[in-house]
């Protein structure tokens, strides 16, 4: 069963996106800001992380660059999701690390859809 970590400050936004992992057969963790996400990435090495962009503290772009910089974490992938549809997050999102990039509302299919393919390549 696959791991992944969920990284956002809105327990409303890590229950949604869990249930929906649930659901589809993934195994989660969570963590509500980016300092306690790299702490559970080093700790668990998860199969991928999906990483909010826009967090208090340390936001998604410095937690995923910090990620790849780091050879215990860097081979783990992670999809940036936020709130903000703006091309220029999306190139900030790839410059840091990030393999994919989502935009919320995220519909279930499309984002274990997304999962699958990058966990597949």
């Amino acid at each position: 069963m696959s791991v992944i970590l969920i990284i956002d400050d809105s327990p409303t936004e890590l229950h949604l996106f869990q249930s929906m992992l649930e659901k589809s057969g993934f195994e989660t963790l969570v963590a509500d800001s980016g300092e306690e996400g790299l702490r559970q990435a080093r700790a668990s090495r998860p199969d991928l992380i999906l990483m909010d962009v826009v967090m208090p503290g340390m936001n998604g772009f410095q937690a995923t660059r910090k990620l790849t910089q780091d050879p215990d974490t860097s081979g783990i992938p992670v999809i940036m999701i936020t709130t903000k549809d703006q091309e220029t997050d999306k190139i900030w999102g790839m410059r840091q690390g990030a393999v994919e990039y989502l935009v919320k509302p995220i519909d279930e299919k499309q984002l274990v859809a997304k999962i699958n393919a990058v966990m597949a390549a």
